[in-house]
């Protein structure tokens, strides 16, 4: 039972809600929406000053600052204390990380960094330079010190002095070293979440141990001596890749690419059970992309890496590479070739995008957000109304984008719904006829919201499943199941199962998984994992999936006659009848969840069959995209920009080697320390949502005008007539854009994390509904 009465809960107005997850706005609303750090409890009302860290301590009764509720149950009490401790250990936990990353550096060459080394300075005395132990506790003498930008007719052993920076002594000092950072991070337009990459923090420290006098490489040697020795170091750091793929074997894909000077290049990548790594590119500019070239570039490298480490290739489905395709099979044939899942599932989305009722809703979508944004008065009551949010949600493609913006809008069609019927927009000229009117008909239409709806439901599925595929996670295990489970999805939960309804989508669907998704390696893959077998017996029964199965044991062990037999006549009969290991309850109950690995689950359940063993962890740790390709072009593109394009093949390729096998191994860090998801689907550039922003975008005719409005770009709010980047819609096909997929490696603190500063006002954005289930908020009547 509760210790306090609770109070009846105050319905708050919308306009005094905050858009954001934080557990306390269960508790508190906004008491004036034009100030953030004024909340008051909606049991108590009393009117907390603070913010609503404040609010959660007032209603779990921590601290002196802002009182107690007494209307609060222990319930209530006790959620806000744990929400108030769990922001304070991930803040202890954060400094923990920057220690660790601290005790990392060491230009001593001395192992652990421990051992200073002494330096001579121009008066004769000794400092210590290099050292791991934190600076000496300042005395009085050091208020003699020179300041850290001293005068202009100081000497150059004055100039050097040692300054021994100690917030809490010498705020100002430390603040005009930040002003120093902040300016040259201004001037050479770094983006301000760049300083929380660990590669930074480790700068500064060694920077701070190193002591006055640091010389500034030039830049001959940032190109030359330093990027060859940092290429080797990250070379010895992926030597933990090269074991893996000795272990449970491989994926390699290639892709091409036209850069900004219209050169052509060819890349490779690989992909175990630890992740995608960059392995090598190739100019191909005065050479045609045929089979033979793509056959003989993924030929060599698979020799280098060993024919018995590479499992499959992973390639998009164009003409050429399924020649190349046949011409591996003749030399390679145990190697399988495997079409892009990615790539397949966007085929299928983009097919049942064009079914009449769908593209209806769609196009007035467009049509709606296109008027929205191409004139500042709209543009600017739209973001009043949702709060300075955005509803263009840019995608890693145009249906991706598709997708995000038409939930971004559901998610906000209150707030879109209320603008329309307002006074601001009723009584502007240009709403009151033509698109604007229809924009606002549209908008106001509770038709139109049950069409956004229903394509959710539909596409949900497919886009669940597009984002379990394009993640880095070993997919292959799961890709031919999740169609199927999106199947039944379609057809029982959204279509209650009315053939006339589901039956053009399903149609579809098969139409471009068939030869796709549908082969041998992806058959043995959803037969071999005991989330599905052991779930369904009904598999084993299945003429398609047992020859797929059987076409995939021949593969394997091409030309074996011993190890076919036994896989098929010994192995698999142990595991269909769930024998040895394989009936253990540990081993029935381990693989109910989705989360679990099917690889691990072999090498732990599978020992009695090692044959079968060997082939299972090997397919089950496979990709089944190449997406790892296009985000190696994000890496490709985000270097070589119009301001760097004079850079060679060979450092691009060694810049990109670094990049992007760097951020590799940070995120795998990461996913350790937390279990944190990345929405694959969301981009930050913009060329896949253009159509969403102008008429025709990617038609003949490319307007920059509409209505003589300047047209607003939704990344910098900047009219695009400033912006001479931006209107590029018309790249080659095979131009890849910046495909930005580490966006969250530095967060902003959250709510609870952050000081309180009463004087500024945070807009919520939609990065926190990013991920969500598609299937969620969808059932809520649109009225």
């Amino acid at each position: 039972m509760s210790s306090a009465a609770s109070a009846p809960e105050v319905n708050a107005p919308s306009s005094f809600k905050r858009k954001s997850d934080d557990i306390g706005w269960k508790y508190g609303y906004l008491a004036d929406p034009n100030n953030p750090s004024k909340v008051t409890c909606k049991r108590c009302k009393k009117e907390v000053n603070g913010g609503i860290y404040r609010l959660k301590q007032h209603v779990a009764g921590i601290g002196n600052t802002c009182g107690k509720c007494f209307h609060a149950t222990d319930e209530e009490k006790a959620e806000c204390a744990q929400a108030i401790q769990s922001a304070q250990d991930k803040k202890k936990a954060k400094r923990a990380h920057n220690d660790d990353v601290r005790k990392e550096v060491n230009i001593d060459g001395n192992g652990d960094g421990s051992v200073a080394s002494p330096l001579v300075v121009d008066d004769g005395s000794v400092e210590v330079v290099g050292s791991s132990s934190r600076p000496n506790t300042l005395g009085p003498m050091d208020k003699f010190a020179n300041p850290i930008d001293p005068p202009k007719d100081a000497t150059t052993t004055q100039a050097k002095r040692q300054q021994s920076i100690t917030a809490a002594l010498f705020k100002e000092r430390l603040w005009k070293a930040k002003q120093y950072l902040a300016r040259w991070m201004y001037q050479s337009n770094i983006a301000f979440n760049a300083i929380q990459n660990d590669a930074f923090k480790r700068f500064c420290e060694a920077i701070g141990r190193f002591g006055p006098g640091f010389e500034i490489p030039p830049q001959y040697e940032l190109g030359g001596k330093l990027l060859k020795e940092e290429v080797e170091r990250t070379k010895e750091l992926l030597r933990a890749h090269e074991e893996e793929r000795v272990l449970t074997g491989c994926s390699v894909m290639t892709d091409a690419w036209s850069d900004r000077k219209r050169r052509s290049i060819m890349n490779l990548c690989s992909h175990c059970q630890l992740g995608t790594s960059f392995l090598e590119s190739r100019e191909a500019s005065d050479e045609p992309h045929t089979a033979e070239l793509i056959f003989n570039y993924v030929d060599g490298c698979i020799e280098r890496m060993g024919e018995e480490n590479v499992v499959q290739v992973v390639t998009d489905n164009a003409s050429n590479n399924m020649a190349a395709k046949e011409m591996l099979k003749e030399k390679r044939p145990r190697i399988f070739w495997s079409a892009c899942a990615t790539h397949t599932i966007n085929l299928m989305l983009q097919s049942i995008g064009t079914d009449p009722k769908f593209k209806q809703t769609i196009d007035k979508a467009k049509a709606a957000t296109i008027f929205i944004y191409s004139h500042h008065r709209t543009l600017a009551l739209m973001r009043k109304w949702t709060k300075k949010r955005d509803i263009i949600r840019p995608g890693i493609t145009r249906f991706a984008s598709a997708y995000l913006t038409l939930q971004s809008m559901h998610k906000k069609r209150n707030e879109l719904r209320n603008m329309t019927w307002s006074s601001e927009w009723t009584n502007n000229n240009l709403t009151k006829a033509g698109k604007g009117k229809a924009a606002g008909t549209t908008l106001g239409s509770r038709a139109f919201w049950n069409g956004v709806s229903r394509c959710l439901k539909v596409f949900g599925p497919l886009v669940h499943l597009l984002r379990m595929v394009d993640s880095d996670r070993a997919s292959m295990a799961f890709v031919y199941g999740q169609i199927l489970s999106a199947k039944k999805v379609i057809k029982e939960v959204v279509y209650d199962n009315k053939e006339s309804e589901y039956k053009p989508i399903i149609e579809a669907m098969d139409k471009k998984m068939k030869n796709r998704l549908d082969g041998p390696l992806q058959l043995a893959a959803y037969l071999l994992n005991p989330f599905y077998s052991y779930a369904d017996r009904g598999i084993f029964l299945d003429e398609t999936i047992m020859d797929g199965f059987f076409t995939a044991v021949e593969t394997f062990y091409h030309c074996d006659g011993d190890k076919q037999s036994q896989v098929i006549n010994v192995d698999f009969e142990k595991f269909k009848k769930q024998e040895g290991f394989f009936g253990k309850f540990a081993a029935r109950h381990g693989c109910r969840d989705m989360n679990f690995s099917p690889a691990g689950w072999w090498a732990t359940y599978g020992c009695h069959t090692p044959t079968l063993q060997r082939m299972a962890i090997r397919i089950l740790s496979l990709t089944a995209s190449a997406s790892g390709c296009e985000r190696n072009w994000s890496t490709f593109e985000g270097i070589h920009t119009k301001k760097r394009n004079r850079l060679d093949v060979n450092r691009l390729e060694n810049l990109v080697y670094v990049q992007f096998n760097a951020r590799l191994m940070e995120k795998q860090e990461k996913n350790k320390e937390k279990n944190n998801q990345i929405d694959v689907l969301v981009a930050n550039d913009a060329i896949h949502v253009q159509d969403w922003l102008i008429e025709e975008a990617y038609g003949p005719e490319y307007p920059v005008n509409v209505d003589n409005d300047d047209i607003i770009d939704v990344e910098t709010g900047l009219a695009w007539s400033m912006e001479d980047e931006v209107t590029e819609p018309n790249r080659p096909r095979r131009t890849r854009t910046v495909r930005e997929l580490y966006e969250d490696d530095f967060k902003s603190d959250s709510e609870g994390d952050v000081d309180v500063n009463d004087e500024e006002i945070e807009y919520e954005d939609d990065e926190n509904e990013v991920g969500v289930d598609p299937m969620d908020d969808l059932d809520e009547d649109a009225a």
